[in-house]
């Protein structure tokens, strides 16, 4: 472990230091400073020749300053002669941007990965992409963690497994929830968006058996709550008894603390790929660390081992 880095972006600090405590080893330091003009400034303060080096950054608000701060870095380490760099990115907000469904627009996800590459990565490291189709756009080794198998951990030690019903909050979740429902042997249920053209109003139905049942609704990320709540109002009028959630990336932008808690969600169980600021950790949000999951992975990519023996 002698020849491995660790760096830290500033979108992420804490979680970046937990992957260290985790691999036993201390951040390597960086200088960043920006000019008065906005200009971004990185320096390198250790020695990285030949080094296999990890840097970690989320694309977090500000999603567009923290993706130019990660590509300087990485530049600068490439500069400095680093043997191998992997990007390591929690979460990647622009896997939403992944195919072209309206016209002259872009498809940011396929950029990003050709500027990820240019900016110096020989790698990438990252937790539940939003598309699993973005991974394709890579022209480098990609490794995909999950932190479903962490998160329904959890969840089997607050809920009746025998009662309750894991929940998808639209048909295109359905793959991910089906993962996670299987984890926890217990049955699924989508909620089925249907739209009456006469007079464009959107209907919600629920396709599954969910009455007298404790739903655990689980999605990728959580931006504004919009659809936690209307998925939430949903569940109560089909006669769920209880509700619970379970999300990988909290980014909880907008209105999401006040969507969540006029909710009648008793718990949201999150990870730490998104730093949460103090003001938002409302009672109702538990967060669990992805830190030994994540260090896990960058030991054995060090290492040379199986990544995805992790979740077999």
């Amino acid at each position: 472990m002698d020849r491995l880095r660790l760096f830290a972006g500033s979108s992420n600090v804490g979680l970046a230091q937990e992957i260290g405590d985790c691999l036993g080893i201390e951040l390597s330091p960086l200088e960043i400073a920006r000019f008065s003009n906005g200009n971004l400034f990185v320096k390198v303060l250790q020695n990285v020749r030949e080094r296999d080096v990890f840097v970690v950054q989320s694309f977090t608000e500000p999603v567009n300053d923290h993706i130019m701060e990660l590509f300087i870095i990485m530049d600068a380490l490439r500069s400095a002669s680093a043997k191998r760099i992997t990007a390591v990115i929690p979460y990647f907000s622009y896997a939403r941007s992944d195919k072209k469904d309206a016209p002259r627009i872009s498809i940011v996800a396929r950029l990003l990965a050709d500027l990820i590459k240019t900016a110096g990565a020989n790698r990438v490291l990252t937790m539940d992409l939003h598309s699993d189709s973005v991974h394709g756009f890579f022209s480098m080794p990609v490794d995909h963690l999950t932190a479903i198998p962490l998160i329904a951990g959890h969840f089997k030690n607050i809920i009746e497994t025998s009662r309750a019903v894991a929940v998808a909050t639209d048909a295109g979740g359905a793959k991910r929830v089906g993962k996670f429902a299987k984890y926890l042997d217990i049955p699924m249920a989508i909620i089925d968006k249907r739209r009456i053209e006469d007079t464009k109003v959107q209907q919600r139905l629920v396709v599954g058996d969910v009455h007298g049942r404790d739903a655990v609704i689980f999605d990728d990320e959580i931006s504004t709550g919009g659809t936690l709540a209307v998925t939430a109002q949903t569940l109560a009028k089909a006669g769920i008894r209880r509700m619970t959630m379970g999300v990988t990336h909290p980014v909880l932008c907008g209105n999401a603390i006040s969507n969540i808690m006029a909710s009648k969600i008793e718990k949201i169980l999150v990870t730490n790929t998104v730093q949460i600021d103090e003001e938002k950790r409302i009672d109702q949000l538990s967060v669990i660390s992805v830190a030994p999951l994540m260090a896990e992975a960058i030991k054995r990519i060090h290492t040379g081992e199986s990544v995805g023996a992790l979740f077999e």
